[in-house]
């Protein structure tokens, strides 16, 4: 800003003093004008942008608040704040807004013609956005209300809408967002906006039987090779509910046969899959990422009835599954893979949910027959 006054200080006088622009005194009276001005804008103008509003924090009631809201809740907290000196306030609110968004883009790529040819798609929801005042003008007089120095409390009230809203999430091309914001307005000052991220989570019922149920799953193949025909390798995987928590540890129990004369690796990876869409779902991008990989021991050759459990770990900060939104969908898959040396991998699929309650599985009557091995070696991806 001094910069662009200066210019325009430079260019004013160039135009009034002209005759006299290569004189001694156009020099002079240039760099105390700039002086001036430079001395001015420090001590005066700049004075309207200092914070008087500092330590602004929105804290929550609730003593059972575990970080998590759903849908119906009523919200209650305080605001405060500090004031380094007095301040005219017009309104303070709280606004509550739940949205998504998506934007990817494809083509293109480097300069020219190339970016030309980029196209964006780009697709939002609003879920809902409301206001609650907390200060207003002085009733009185109709004045702004003065507040003096010092640390300032406000509480707040708010009730999350009913409704089947998704989840929050943050994904690679969409992100589905909850916010609480507190606005304070002043007089001849643009307003201050402090922002707080929700962690919305949809409740689902936990007590259905498709959740509760155990999934199974088997597959088979044999290796060619010219006119020879190897034995056949199968794999029969059960795992004991379709609903985990993040943070639960799944157990995918193995029955693995290897009448070939080649070594099989089993590998377990839990999928997320993210499916965002946009002109009416019309086009759409979709990102699979490998979250936990958990490689178990060897099947040697000529081997048959090898029982094992694996335990794979669904990571603490995994998203919800996201059903709900026209927009971002979230699924998880589980993949039970049976690796062999120049051959495709034999694989088992089981599409999972990630909620935020504990299912109770039902029992499995064969779990006794399952040897309890736990296969040590793991990574993340």
């Amino acid at each position: 800003m001094i910069a662009s006054i200066k210019q325009l200080v430079f260019f004013t006088t160039r135009k009034l003093f002209r005759p006299f622009y290569n004189s001694f005194f156009f020099s002079i009276f240039y760099y105390c004008s700039d002086t001036f001005l430079r001395s001015f804008l420090k001590t005066r103008f700049l004075k309207m942008f200092l914070h008087s509003i500092k330590n602004l924090n929105i804290n929550f009631n609730d003593v059972k608040w575990t970080g998590r809201f759903s849908s119906g809740d009523l919200i209650t907290g305080h605001v405060s704040f500090d004031l380094s000196k007095e301040t005219n306030i017009t309104l303070i609110e709280v606004a509550m807004a739940g949205k998504a968004n998506v934007h990817w883009s494809t083509g293109g790529g480097g300069g020219g013609k190339r970016r030309r040819n980029r196209r964006h798609y780009a697709a939002k929801l609003d879920f809902f956005n409301f206001k609650s005042v907390i200060v207003q003008r002085n009733s009185a007089t109709g004045g702004a209300a003065k507040l003096q120095p010092g640390t300032h409390v406000y509480p707040f009230t708010c009730q999350l809408p009913h409704g089947d809203f998704p989840s929050t999430f943050h994904g690679v091309c969409g992100q589905i967002l909850y916010t609480l914001t507190v606005s304070i307005h002043r007089p001849w000052h643009m307003t201050k906006d402090f922002v707080t991220e929700l962690n919305f989570v949809n409740r689902i019922n936990t007590n259905q039987p498709q959740l509760q149920a155990p999934l199974s799953g088997s597959n088979s193949m044999t290796l060619c090779c010219l006119w020879c025909v190897s034995g056949p390798i199968a794999m029969t995987v059960s795992v004991e509910k379709k609903a985990f928590i993040p943070g639960e540890t799944v157990k995918v129990i193995c029955d693995f046969s290897n009448a070939s004369s080649r070594t099989a690796t089993p590998k377990v990876v839990l999928q997320q899959k993210q499916i965002c869409y946009a002109n009416n779902k019309r086009n759409k991008r979709m990102v699979v990422k490998n979250l936990v990989c958990v490689t178990g021991q060897p099947v040697v050759a000529h081997a048959s009835d090898v029982h094992a459990r694996i335990l794979l770990p669904v990571p603490v900060l995994a998203s919800l599954t996201i059903s709900n939104c026209s927009i971002i969908d979230v699924d998880y898959f589980i993949e039970v893979s049976l690796s062999v040396r120049a051959a495709y991998d034999l694989t088992v699929l089981f599409p999972i949910i990630v909620c935020d309650a504990l299912v109770n599985a039902q029992p499995l009557l064969y779990l006794h027959k399952v040897e309890d091995e736990t296969f040590p070696y793991s990574k993340s991806r």
